[in-house]
């Protein structure tokens, strides 16, 4: 291992050779080492969220106060995530990715332990920190451990579990929380983490970075928290407070857009920036993010709505939400092996253009449905969308990577992450704020075919009186039917929209340029 005092960039002659790929058993446990790791990195996100009333319940806090322990995570996640690149350099990245999924089991085991809302927060922050390398480094540590020509397989593996993890976790969420415990959901990360951060320890520490002691960028740092931290308290608690109607709202997002725009100056400017902006110069790195960023936003505002819909206004339960959302599996792991070992093979501006469309098609599909869909026309898109999501990470994800030196792949990835996750953020929020309006439109439209001197309404009352209704009670069933009936409008107007911006997102991948081989990024070449 070679550690180089920071005299400006790291020279091609201070660089160690770069690692030879890993070959047989060994490559194949390393894989399983670093998805597991990743696996539950993602699992350990969706599986708290769809527990928190448990875990509000139990530690004796409100749902709106039980909603920190989502935020605190988040928070700390999206600051720790684009410092990856920084704290390789000065740590090295078997070593960085080994402490930081220890970590997360230390703080799983305290979160399960946790007994009132501020240990819980406190613990919630440093499980988020500590998670934030691990997803961008597993990515790197995958790409440098396959040979070049199998880069697009080593990408479709890492690609596999972030899209199995979400899926997982809502139902083994939902059957911990109701025949278990909450805590458990916390301490099934130990065994998991234990063994991927041996294995990986045992099977990759020879094959360290290169370690360089820069400078810490306080500035940028301290920068970074304030904007980020800002950002992702907006996110998540602006529709609580009817965001720019509350002042703590508008300071938040003034604080943000102010830190964000001091940080772009100071970190371009910079010797030794925190967070190495100089990645978006590259063109086809600035519009993989861009089109994975935007992609994956709408993707998640979906992700997010469904449920939602299915358990407010639908009758399904947690549970039962999660089983009729879980055949998108199907399709994505059935075809990501092939897209990872033939992405070589194709412009990989295709293949991103046929997810857009088909994440398309699903949306449309799903702008049809109405209070009596049944779970197979619930299903039926679910399972089209396996499709779209097996040719939207990789391919992405490759054409962002392409062309990079293995000394930035850790930064690369880490930002392209950040911009992923910041997006993911932004849709959810949009989601549920888009939500409440449409349906306020539509119930305000509806209500006014509701009047006592339509006939469809006396005739409607006059059927509730037959079987016992009151007239408040008969008033109180006509306006619940509305409620339920303006929310489905919303959703389906929000699913229309989805529609379309998929398809916008087609010309967003075209202004990349082809790339010889796109599916290989590059392990060792030049920018």
């Amino acid at each position: 291992m070679t550690t180089a005092k920071a005299t400006g960039a790291t020279t091609a002659a201070t660089a160690p050779a770069v690692p030879p790929p890993l070959t047989g058993m060994r490559l194949v446990f390393a894989s399983i080492a670093l998805a597991l790791a990743t696996f539950m990195n993602v699992l350990d996100i969706t599986i708290a969220n769809v527990s928190i009333p448990s875990i509000a319940g139990d530690i004796g806090v409100s749902a709106s106060q039980g909603t920190w322990i989502i935020t605190s995570f988040a928070v700390a996640n999206a600051i720790a995530v684009p410092l990856t690149g920084w704290l390789t350099q000065r740590y090295g990245q078997v070593r960085l990715f080994v402490a930081a999924v220890l970590l997360f089991v230390l703080a799983s085991l305290l979160c399960g332990l946790a007994t009132n809302l501020e240990s819980m927060i406190v613990f919630r922050i440093m499980q988020g920190a500590v998670a934030g390398p691990m997803i961008p480094l597993s990515q790197a540590l995958l790409l440098q451990s396959y040979p070049k020509e199998k880069s697009g397989m080593a990408l479709a593996m890492w690609a596999m579990t972030t899209m199995i993890a979400p899926v997982m976790g809502p139902i083994l969420g939902g059957w911990i929380s109701d025949n278990i415990s909450w805590p458990w959901i916390f301490y099934i990360n130990i065994p998991t983490g234990l063994f991927a951060a041996w294995l990986t320890w045992v099977l990759l520490r020879d094959r360290e970075s290169v370690r360089v002691k820069k400078p810490i960028d306080g500035v940028g740092l301290g920068l970074l928290v304030v904007w980020v931290g800002c950002l992702q308290v907006m996110l998540d608690k602006g529709k609580e407070l009817d965001w720019f109607s509350s002042a703590e709202t508008v300071v938040l997002g003034l604080t943000a857009a102010i830190a964000f725009a001091v940080f772009v100056i100071w970190e371009t400017t910079h010797e030794h920036p925190i967070v190495d902006l100089s990645l978006f110069k590259g063109r086809n790195f600035s519009i993989g993010t861009l089109a994975l960023s935007l992609g994956y936003g709408v993707f998640f505002a979906n992700l997010v709505l469904l449920p939602l819909w299915l358990q407010q206004f639908a009758g399904y339960t947690a549970t039962w939400a999660g089983i009729v959302s879980a055949p998108v599996g199907i399709l994505a792991l059935l075809l990501s092996p092939l897209v990872g070992k033939h992405i070589g093979r194709f412009d990989v501006r295709w293949l991103a253009s046929f997810a857009f469309l088909v994440f398309a098609v699903v949306c449309w599909l799903r702008s049809q449905f109405n209070m009596q869909a049944d779970v197979s026309t619930i299903m039926l898109p679910q399972l089209i969308q396996g499709a779209a999501m097996a040719t939207f990470f990789v391919p992405l994800t490759a054409l962002a990577l392409s062309g990079l030196p293995p000394l930035r792949l850790a930064a690369a990835s880490g930002l392209c992450n950040f911009a992923r996750i910041t997006a993911g953020a932004f849709g959810a929020s949009a989601a549920g704020t888009l939500w409440d309006d449409r349906a306020s439109l539509h119930h305000v439209r509806l209500a006014e075919a509701v009047s006592p001197y339509a006939q469809a309404t006396q005739d409607t009352l006059e059927r509730l009186s037959q079987l016992g209704y009151s007239a408040a009670q008969s008033w109180q069933l006509l306006e619940r039917q509305v409620n339920t009936q303006a929310y489905m409008l919303a959703a389906n107007d929000l699913f229309w929209g989805s529609a379309l911006l998929f398809v916008c997102l087609i010309g967003v991948v075209w202004l990349a340029r082809p790339v010889a081989s796109a599916g290989k990024v590059d392990a060792g070449g030049a920018h």
